[in-house]
């Protein structure tokens, strides 16, 4: 399955680091990323591909949004074929 995730908050440092590593934790690949400063605000967008058998949408989600609460980082993802569907509108 792949997925597209976002981050969103005020810089600082091993959001990148934080972010990879929970990843990596819950078996998702990252295939793609772009990340950039804005007036201090940090914003990152990737894609990431997991095996389902091995972990379900639901865990991933939960587990990004813990990571966001204890970071203070506004933590989204989405299914792929959602976020296409979206930006074809």
């Amino acid at each position: 399955m792949k997925a597209v995730i976002t981050v969103i908050g005020h810089d600082q440092i091993g959001i990148v680091a934080k972010v990879s590593q929970k990843l990596a934790t819950l078996k998702v690949n990252i295939t793609d990323i772009s990340q950039t400063l804005m007036h201090g605000d940090f914003t990152m967008m990737l894609m990431g591909e997991w095996r389902e058998s091995e972990v379900d949408f639901e865990t991933i989600k939960r587990g990004l949004t813990e990571l966001g609460s204890e970071t203070g980082l506004d933590i989204h993802i989405q299914r792929q074929e959602l976020f296409d569907a979206i930006q074809k509108l």
